[in-house]
């Protein structure tokens, strides 16, 4: 074994076992002594934190003015009733992912309702025999749900903020819990490499509600640490206080320079702005509306997720940029490319 080392080992296993439904182990070694719990507790919190999932946010129920208030002809009051929504795990429908679904629903009984009977066109449900409410014969149950796709947990204050919540009476606001994650641990095993018994074996533990593949959560966690630490990798500039140059001219070159291979875009949308030779957030905000639309085979789903990365870094589609800014993007991208 190598005593005098320059450079940390550098993990070369992985091992990938499957539990049953919707659960995974992940067994990543070796690593130095005391490295594994750096990389293990960071990737555990990702996974349980920023991993996108499903759940109601908003009930309309016809004839009902509360959460408190009672349905003729339906067994459970609104507050038992949305508590057993709450508990529905709902999931994409086909390839196209959507943000926001809307779906109307009539049910006429006697019957028994269950997660699914809200399956539609749009979305589909994981737990189908979940229960939800009992309808009384000749009883008709009429609502409407707004489910979205979110991250986290989202208290119903917070869903009376969102655009779509229009206040209307009768309109529900629901606590929203969007995590898909039901549990995510590790646990740090010795490894021996050569004669050192001191190497590390991180073991993760994944399972899933059944809305994504466990193997995918490990893989969005993996990709938000990268996207997170893109910001170290960029050339860190320092202001000489002497400088006549503002501080938020450095900021701006340095938002600019991030890499768009780095912000998770729809494959469609990434091949269109790769094959125009885009490489730069900066070069988006360069381009006005126009251009971005007449990007060939770039539709209004690629061009609404351009926009959106555009704003969340501050610069919303039609921003200008000073001469100074301008000219340092361009010289330094000039040196870059």
């Amino acid at each position: 074994m190598d005593i005098f080392k320059t450079i940390p080992h550098i993990p070369n296993e992985i091992k990938i076992e499957d539990l049953g439904e919707n659960r995974i182990r992940v067994s990543v070694w070796p690593f130095e002594p005391s490295y594994a719990i750096t990389f293990a507790h960071p990737l555990r919190r990702l996974m349980l934190s920023c991993t996108p999932g499903y759940a109601p946010v908003m009930l309309h129920i016809d004839g009902v003015a509360h959460e408190f208030d009672s349905v003729r002809g339906i067994a459970e009051d609104v507050t038992p009733f949305i508590v057993n929504l709450k508990n529905i795990r709902f999931t994409n429908k086909g390839s196209d992912i959507k943000d926001t679904v809307r779906v109307n629903y009539e049910f006429t009984g006697p019957m028994e309702l269950r997660g699914a009977n809200l399956a539609s066109d749009e979305i589909d449900v994981v737990n189908k025999d979940a229960y939800l409410a009992t309808i009384n014969e000749d009883a008709k149950f009429r609502f409407s749900l707004v489910i979205k796709r979110s991250i986290g947990l989202k208290p119903n204050d917070l869903v009376r903020k969102d655009k779509d919540f229009t206040g209307e009476i009768g309109l529900i606001p629901l606590d929203a819990y969007f995590t898909p994650v039901k549990s995510a641990v590790y646990r740090i095993e010795d490894v021996l490499v050569e004669d050192n018994p001191n190497f590390e074996k991180i073991v993760f533990e994944i399972e899933t509600d059944g809305q994504v593949a466990p193997i995918d959560v490990f893989k969005n966690a993996i990709a938000m640490a990268q996207t997170q630490l893109n910001i170290f990798g960029q050339d860190v500039a320092v202001l000489n206080p002497d400088s006549n140059t503002p501080a938020e001219d450095i900021v701006d070159i340095k938002n600019l320079l991030v890499k768009i291979d780095t912000l998770n875009f729809s494959t469609r949308c990434f091949h269109c702005l790769d094959k125009i030779g885009i490489q730069y957030i900066g070069e988006l905000v360069m381009m006005s509306e126009n251009d971005l639309k007449n990007i060939k085979n770039l539709g209004k789903k690629s061009f609404d997720e351009i926009a959106e990365k555009l704003s969340s870094f501050g610069y919303p589609i039609g921003t200008s940029l000073s001469a100074e800014v301008l000219e340092a993007f361009n010289k330094k991208i000039g040196r870059s490319k």
